[in-house]
């Protein structure tokens, strides 16, 4: 009988998971049974994951983090605005999940929900929100963005708002390639940078505070 091979890193240990849930349609009963299974023990398996919650939300992380670090790597990554940058992400992270599709179905089906968050995917939201930050701060640094005093701190709870309606959209896509996803992404984001951006009620808005610094609106115009 041949030996079963140790798992040694964290990686081998998402994998093992992975192909133990899409077989058998549900968590193992428990990280002893789990262990035994793949030539563990319980021990081991704890130097690397708490528990099989800690596992999934890795795996998400992984993915989000690898479309990130991926995209950020682009020579044109710098040439990029705040706009696009959003949407390469979006792209790339979406185009990772391909890879994974039947699991990300599964973790997403069976997830609790936490604040409206599947609880496996609270990790992913910190990393977008933690970019949706820093595009941001970049768009409102080089005017590409209005900054709006009450409303600025929330653009980016509407790029995470994206990020959930698109993953969902994309979890029920059933065209060829899932091209509806990304024409989704395209609409979305697009839609979502255009209510980021100045308006002619900024304009308007701006004027008037113009206007009130220097004096303006309280001199009598004659013509």
């Amino acid at each position: 009988m041949a030996k079963k091979m140790t798992l040694i890193s964290a990686e081998e240990l998402q994998n093992a998971y992975v192909d133990y849930v899409l077989t058998h349609g549900t968590k193992p009963k428990s990280v002893y049974v789990f262990a035994k299974a793949n030539n563990l023990t319980e021990e081991e398996f704890y130097n690397y994951f708490a528990s099989f919650e800690g596992i999934e939300q890795s795996i998400w992380t992984d993915l989000c983090q690898k479309a990130l670090t991926g995209v950020e790597s682009q020579e044109v990554w710098s040439q990029y605005s705040s706009r696009e940058k959003a949407l390469a992400f979006f792209y790339a992270f979406i185009e990772l999940l391909k890879s994974k599709r039947s699991f990300v179905l599964y973790s997403l089906k069976h997830s609790g929900m936490m604040i409206g968050t599947p609880s496996a995917i609270t990790g992913v939201k910190n990393i977008v929100e933690a970019f949706a930050a820093g595009i941001i701060n970049q768009g409102i640094e080089s005017g590409e963005l209005a900054n709006r005093r009450f409303f600025t701190s929330k653009y980016k709870d509407a790029l995470w708002i994206q990020f959930g309606f698109i993953l969902n959209f994309w979890a029920k896509d059933n065209s060829v390639g899932f091209d509806k996803t990304d024409e989704a992404i395209e609409r979305g984001i697009n839609v979502t940078f255009d209510l980021f951006e100045k308006s002619a009620l900024d304009s308007l808005f701006d004027y008037g505070k113009f206007m009130m610094n220097n004096g303006g609106m309280k001199q009598n115009m004659k013509f």
